[in-house]
C-alpha cells in the first residue's frame, strides 16, 4: 500500500481535505455527542456488557486480551497513518505534541492488555512529514489479570468505535486544528492538584485525561470524545457504585 504518490493513500487524504470534510467533521463530533447522551440513558436500563457484567446475550465470548487489543488499535493505527499523510499543520510541534498525547495513551492501553514489560512505540515528531520519534516507556507488567471473555456484539462496537474516533481526531490535528507558536506555553498546560474520595477512580482519570485532552486541543472533535467518554464511562462508574 502506498502512503506517497499521486497514486497513494495520502494523495486520497489530500483530495478530500477542504470545507466540506471540515464540516463533515463538525457533523461527526456533534453525532458523537448524541451517541454518549444515548448510550448514558440505555445504560441505565442495561448493564455495559463487558467485564464483570460479560453475558452471552450480546453473542459468542471472545478472550479478554486479544479482544481489548484488537479493538483498541484502530485508535492507535488510524490516527498515526494520517499523521504520516500529514502536511503542514500535522507537521507544527502543537499538534504533533497533542497528537502524540492522543496515540500514547493508547499504544500504552495496547501494550498494557499484550502485558509486555516494556514497549518501543512511536511518538509524532518531524521528519519531513513522517514524525515518529522512539520512546521507550515502561508498562506496568502483568496489569492486566485473566480478565473475563468479551461478547462479540461489545467487541465489534468497540472497534467500530475507535475506527470512527480515531479518524475524528487524527483528522482534526493532522488537517485542520490550527495553533499559535505559544501555545504549548499556555497557563492550561500547568499541571497538580490530586482527586480524592473517587468511585471508580480509573473512570474518573481517564474522564479526566480526555477533558484535559480537550482543553489543550480545543476542537469540536477533541470536546466530542471527552463528553461521550463522560457520558459512557460516567454510567459505567455508577454501575460499579451501585
Amino acid at each position: 500500500m502506498e502512503f506517497a504518490g499521486d497514486g497513494g493513500v495520502c494523495a486520497l487524504w489530500r483530495r478530500a481535505e477542504g470545507p466540506a470534510e471540515r464540516l463533515l467533521l463538525e457533523l461527526f463530533s456533534y453525532g458523537l455527542m448524541a451517541l454518549g447522551a444515548v448510550s448514558a440513558l440505555l445504560l441505565r436500563f442495561i448493564p455495559m456488557p463487558y467485564g464483570r457484567y460479560s453475558s452471552r446475550r450480546f453473542g459468542w465470548l471472545l478472550p479478554a486480551c486479544p479482544a481489548w487489543a484488537l479493538q483498541e488499535l484502530p485508535s492507535l493505527l488510524v490516527p498515526l497513518g494520517l499523521a504520516a499523510c500529514g502536511g503542514a499543520v500535522a507537521a507544527a510541534r502543537p499538534n504533533r505534541v497533542l497528537l502524540g498525547c492522543f496515540v500514547v495513551h493508547y499504544a500504552h492501553r495496547y501494550g498494557q492488555c499484550l502485558d509486555f514489560k516494556t514497549i518501543c512505540f512511536f511518538v509524532v515528531n518531524t521528519i519531513n512529514f513522517l514524525f515518529f520519534i522512539c520512546y521507550r516507556a515502561l508498562i506496568f507488567p502483568l496489569l492486566i489479570r485473566a480478565g473475563k471473555p468479551t461478547p462479540f456484539f461489545t467487541f465489534v462496537l468497540a472497534l467500530l468505535f475507535c475506527v470512527f474516533n480515531g479518524y475524528l481526531q487524527g483528522r482534526s490535528l493532522t488537517a485542520y486544528a490550527a495553533y499559535p507558536p505559544g501555545w504549548l506555553g499556555d497557563s492550561r498546560f500547568i499541571t497538580g492538584g490530586m482527586f480524592e474520595y473517587v468511585s471508580g477512580a480509573n473512570f474518573f482519570g481517564e474522564i479526566l485525561e480526555w477533558f484535559g485532552f480537550a482543553l489543550a486541543c480545543c476542537t469540536i472533535e477533541s470536546f466530542a470524545f471527552a463528553l461521550c467518554s463522560l457520558f459512557i464511562l460516567g454510567s459505567r462508574a455508577r454501575q460499579h457504585h451501585k
